[in-house]
């Protein structure tokens, strides 16, 4: 099984130092391999009214000749299941400029994926500049 993405860079080196569960849940999520693929999404709750999206939206952790690991299609599978999940839980969702960063995406490309998926269903999303 080929790892999608790094832990511990970035938006979730934050994250983990707050809460552990989302990161734990990752690595165990890899080590089973149980619908560990592109696309797939795991949320994790960390406190009452609360959760994390674990998203494998890339693929590995460095450009190829192939292109930057972001995987536009998995992100977008990924959006679409989080939209589920978030009217579900009638949950908005915050979040940086996921696959833009270290994933080397173009938020361009991402921005249009969250539009349709999640703001356009009426999910209520707030994306952050971090530093």
């Amino acid at each position: 099984m080929q790892r999608h993405g790094p832990l511990g860079q970035g938006f979730v080196l934050a994250l983990s130092g707050r809460w552990s569960q989302p990161e734990a849940d990752y690595r165990a999520w890899h080590r089973s391999g149980d619908g560990f693929e592109l696309g797939a999404v795991r949320l994790v709750q960390v406190q009452p009214g609360l959760w994390v999206a674990n998203m494998i939206g890339q693929h590995g952790i460095r450009p190829t000749q192939d292109g930057p690991p972001i995987r536009y299609d998995a992100l977008d599978r990924c959006l679409s299941a989080l939209g589920e999940e978030a009217l579900k839980l009638h949950a908005g969702i915050h979040m940086p400029r996921i696959g833009a960063g270290l994933a080397g995406g173009s938020w361009d490309r991402i921005e249009p994926l969250i539009l349709k998926r999640l703001t356009e269903r009426g999910i209520p999303v707030t994306v952050y500049d971090l530093p």
